[in-house]
């Protein structure tokens, strides 16, 4: 994990902080398989796009481009990000906070090392390792406290007690040393994938110095052995001299990839934080591309979508060929009730945006639908189709699915797709009952009919059979 809320309370929440949503800017309430709280997870075409073309060189020099390794975007503001399995988490309030890409190609770096290094395998074995120490060091000090009892002794009973407690915090405390060593190790190793890959690490040495700014305005003593992470300021130290040797290490990001970094941030301040955060962020140049496109998102949100559209035609003028400009576009021609011409505007976003991403497929399929005409209702539902067996975890696209077999009249379709939309959201026992109900509609052995079957007796992890 980069950074963590490694104090607990009110305190965390000043040095760090929130988050997303709407349209195709969109957040997701998913249940993680190991946990029962739910995570918001956000969607989003461009900026999928962008971390992406970050990771992929880390990742390659890493082993792991061949290793089905995900990023997710998280709804929450504070600076932090974090592995679980095979999938790099990152907050979206990191992504708006760091000022250049070479801060989250560092974040990415890091947490790639944790993977790479097998860092969660061995931290689940140091888990139980503390755990049963802590039961061990327990049922001496419940032993002493029989024998204190016995003999009527009440000093050596005390001692017990003593006993206990001190078995468990010397594995508490073993453990935070591991896992801090463990984050030391990452950082050394994002150093070399750095390297690798001819960048700098002076962004992650920017990011120590925002987290230890954070701790220093937050006014807060921290005892360096109660935490799993180093301090920011023993990591810029540790760290400094290593980065500084590398011959990357005063080189800069290129012009293009900084201009679509500031665009996300913008993207992420008008979705998150009002109709006045993206000029606030950008104060410095009002009159920048980035500027004007959170002004335009803004626009589209909380304003008027004709002023939205001036804006946002004004930006295509000056880059033609950013795909997803004119994603924004076919999103204000909907809001105007234009939805013929907001579908034109998607299928240029398609035709221009690298690969054919399934989010900005579903989005001309929701665009297509929203014509009303049978035609391209029909075209729509195959649109749809084809962008959720790209992203067959966008579980909001199935409802949007749903509805296009439904206009058709494809009752069978449409509850499939309710399941799978159940489905993917984990919300299993809705799930399995309109699986079963569009399987009684369906052939039996047909793919369909099999979908639905599969769903059916799906079993939860640690589920009875």
């Amino acid at each position: 994990m980069f950074a963590e809320r490694f104090i607990s309370g009110a305190v965390s929440t000043r040095i760090a902080a929130l988050l997303l949503i709407t349209a195709h800017f969109v957040v997701l309430s998913v249940p993680p398989a190991a946990a029962q709280r739910r995570v918001a997870v956000v969607r989003d075409a461009e900026i999928e796009a962008l971390v992406l073309d970050y990771a992929q060189p880390i990742l390659k020099a890493a082993g792991l481009s061949r290793s089905g390794i995900d990023i997710i975007l998280v709804n929450n503001r504070s600076f932090n990000a974090f592995v679980a399995g095979r999938r790099i988490f990152i907050h979206t309030g990191t992504l708006m906070e760091a000022e250049t890409p070479n801060e989250i190609i560092g974040v990415i770096a890091h947490e790639t090392g944790h993977i790479a290094g097998g860092h969660q395998e061995r931290l689940r074995q140091q888990i139980e390792r503390a755990q049963t120490m802590a039961v061990v060091s327990a049922l001496l000090g419940i032993g002493a406290g029989v024998a204190g009892a016995a003999s009527k002794t009440s000093g050596l009973a005390q001692a017990g007690v003593g006993l206990a407690a001190g078995g468990a915090e010397m594995a508490r405390r073993g453990l935070l040393g591991y896992q801090r060593s463990e984050e030391a190790t990452a950082d050394r190793t994002a150093i070399d994938y750095l390297n690798k890959t001819g960048q700098s690490a002076k962004g992650m040495l920017t990011t120590f110095e925002r987290l230890a700014g954070g701790l220093a305005l937050a006014g807060v003593n921290v005892d360096p052995y109660q935490i799993s992470h180093p301090l920011p300021r023993e990591r810029i130290a540790n760290l400094e001299e290593l980065a500084r040797k590398s011959r990357y290490f005063d080189r800069k990001d290129p012009p293009e990839l900084q201009l679509r970094h500031d665009m996300m941030r913008a993207k992420i301040a008008a979705y998150t934080e009002g109709a006045n955060a993206a000029s606030r962020l950008f104060r410095s140049d009002p009159g920048g591309i980035p500027a004007r496109y959170g002004s335009a998102i803004a626009t589209y949100l909380y304003g008027n979508p004709r002023d939205a559209l001036k804006k946002a035609d004004a930006l295509i003028a000056a880059l033609p060929r950013n795909p997803y400009l004119h994603e924004l576009r076919g999103d204000i021609l909907i809001k105007l009730n234009r939805a013929e011409d907001g579908a034109n505007a998607y299928a240029k976003a398609l035709s221009l945006a690298p690969g054919t991403p399934g989010l900005l497929q579903v989005g001309y399929g929701q665009a297509l639908m929203a014509t009303g005409k049978p035609d391209l209702v029909r075209k729509a539902a195959s649109e749809l189709q084809t962008g959720l067996s790209r992203e067959p975890e966008f579980a909001n696209g199935y409802r949007y699915l749903a509805q296009a077999y439904g206009q058709l009249g494809d009752v069978a379709a449409a509850e499939l797709a309710t399941a799978e939309g159940h489905f993917h959201s984990g919300q299993y026992r809705d799930a399995k009952l309109f699986a079963i109900r569009a399987q009684k509609r369906l052939k039996p052995g047909s793919p369909g009919w099999l979908r639905a079957q599969d769903i059916i007796q799906y079993k939860q992890p640690g589920e009875r059979s």
